[in-house]
């Protein structure tokens, strides 16, 4: 096909042959889309790398808990980690890293690295479609909403894009997805707020010099228009080619390791001066359904990239100084199933842990271990612990400043706050985090029931959440939700007929989450 006709009749895609790090640009032709690839300048020079973990990441083999191998090893016969493979963590005697995430260990024992546990949502979807849109929406996994959180933060932020952009004192793109492709993460009320860096798909040369005119009919209209956007396509990516070619790097990158790539030329590009704040990049393969591995195997390749590559963009961007302005954060669609599968693998499951990283982070752990049925089914699920619209708020009021009161309008809900980000723009501090989550215990007795136990709840003062969850992990009965005073309450739990299995009680107060196994043997 000509160049011309090809301009003429397709509705899909343009492509961009302008090429930094051999990575070139592609701008989609949907009009929101197009329209949007140039942003403002934000408030603040911080900026956040996302890293999408494509599959569903299975959380008991990246972050292990110690206290429960025996468990661990009746569940997960076939791809079982030996105690003295897992990676030990400064100050924590319950909770290892995989073997191949040397790079993690490091990061955590230098204090840039937080561990969240059992991250998720109250009732989750096993499709990988769908989990992934709640997870970059931000919604109700019972709600269907055409925009992502952080579209909505950037339409918050620059309520009149697309209008009037671009100009000369806004020339940069405020996100750009490198690699990977989440449009719905980055669309706002009108315009898709990011721009794609992706490998390329050729199709002929840059459309510039076309200037015989468009017939006068509607298809003459649309072929303007795409015009239009292609030449102020070009110059957005000009812009990142200019940054990258004044920028640098200042430590050797891992060899064959995409995600490296990509994050070298994020450092490259951020330290020559792009004003961009959002950048978004993915790595496939965490569908682990069968030949998962455990030390070695599609897995640990896998964790490997994530470690290694992760660890030497901290170190650029410590040699670039530039490593106070940037934080990274991963996620991924949904955790695996306790128990492995006769295929060597796991299926896909409900929470599992998220990771944030560099010097403004507060590292850490924030949660405690999932907890391993002794008896554990093909069905059971970890359940949530930690909402991850709480880590979005946290990052939200902490990292960007947002006020509280349009982080609801974003996230459609209030959610508490984790001490994730080291001087804040908010009020709680680690010190008072760590103070409750001391305070808070939960014992539940007896243990396994039958009709009825007990609930003890030990407590500060505040508002509270006491939830039941079931064996797939889903948030199936608020059992409590009010303010309690500090001290020691008691609740009774009655087995309303549910099925015998591995059931959670979740306890939510203020910033603090806690779950704990309830097994119920319902009566024959």
């Amino acid at each position: 096909m000509k160049r011309r006709k090809f301009i003429q009749t397709t509705s899909t895609s343009i492509v961009v042959p302008s090429i930094f790090n051999q990575l070139p640009v592609t701008a989609f032709s949907d009009q929101s889309m197009l329209q949007s690839l140039m942003l403002p300048v934000a408030d603040n020079d911080h900026v956040m790398v996302l890293i999408y973990l494509g599959g569903g990441n299975d959380g008991l083999n990246t972050v292990v808990p110690l206290d429960q191998m025996s468990a661990l090893a009746t569940a997960r016969p076939n791809i079982r980690l030996l105690d003295s493979e897992i990676l030990k963590l400064n100050g924590n005697a319950t909770v290892g890293l995989h073997p191949q995430m040397k790079g993690f260990q490091t990061l955590f024992n230098e204090n840039k690295l937080a561990i969240v546990q059992s991250v998720g949502y109250p009732d989750p979807n096993f499709s990988h479609f769908r989990s992934t849109d709640i997870w970059t929406s931000a919604s109700d996994a019972n709600k269907v909403v055409d925009t992502g959180w952080l579209g909505r933060y950037l339409y918050h932020q620059y309520p009149g894009f697309p209008l009037n952009y671009p100009n000369q004192a806004e020339p940069d793109p405020l996100a750009i997805q490198i690699g990977s492709n989440l449009p719905l993460l980055f669309q706002g009320q009108i315009a898709q707020m990011s721009m794609n860096v992706s490998n390329p798909d050729i199709f002929g040369a840059w459309p510039n010099g076309i200037q015989d005119p468009a017939p006068s009919t509607p298809l003459g209209k649309e072929l303007s228009y795409i015009r239009t956007i292609s030449r102020q396509s070009k110059n957005y990516a000009d812009a990142l080619v200019k940054a990258f070619l004044l920028g640098t790097n200042k430590v050797v990158y891992p060899d064959q390791n995409p995600l490296g790539d990509a994050l070298k030329a994020i450092a490259r590009i951020i330290k020559g001066g792009l004003r961009t704040k959002l950048y978004m990049v993915g790595i496939s393969g965490f569908d682990t359904h069968a030949a998962q591995g455990a030390k070695e195997g599609q897995h640990a390749t896998l964790l490997k990239y994530l470690s290694d590559g992760i660890l030497a963009f901290q170190q650029d961007l410590a040699a670039l100084a530039i490593e106070d302005r940037v934080i990274g954060m991963t996620f991924s669609e949904f955790g695996r199933r306790i128990k492995d599968n006769a295929s060597g693998g796991t299926d896909h499951g409900a929470a599992g842990p998220l990771f944030l990283f560099g010097k403004s982070v507060q590292s850490g752990i924030f949660g405690n271990n999932p907890q391993i049925p002794a008896n554990v089914s093909e069905a059971d699920n970890l359940p949530m612990q930690i909402d991850f619209r709480t880590v979005y708020q946290s990052v939200l009021n902490d990292w960007f400043c947002v006020n509280k009161q349009t982080t609801q309008e974003i996230l459609f809900n209030s959610f508490t706050n984790l001490p994730l980000i080291k001087n804040n723009c908010a009020t709680d501090t680690i010190d008072y985090y760590q103070k409750s989550v001391e305070k808070l215990k939960l014992k539940i007795y007896p243990n396994p029931v039958v009709t009825t136990c007990k609930i003890e709840l030990s407590s500060h003062r505040g508002k509270t959440l006491l939830q039941l969850f079931d064996p797939l992990g889903r948030m199936i009965k608020v059992l409590y939700t009010g303010i309690l005073d500090e001290g020691i309450h008691h609740f009774v739990f009655e087995n309303e007929n549910y099925p015998s299995g591995n059931y959670y009680i979740r306890v939510q107060q203020g910033s603090v989450q806690k779950t704990e196994m309830l097994m119920i043997h319902s009566e024959v």
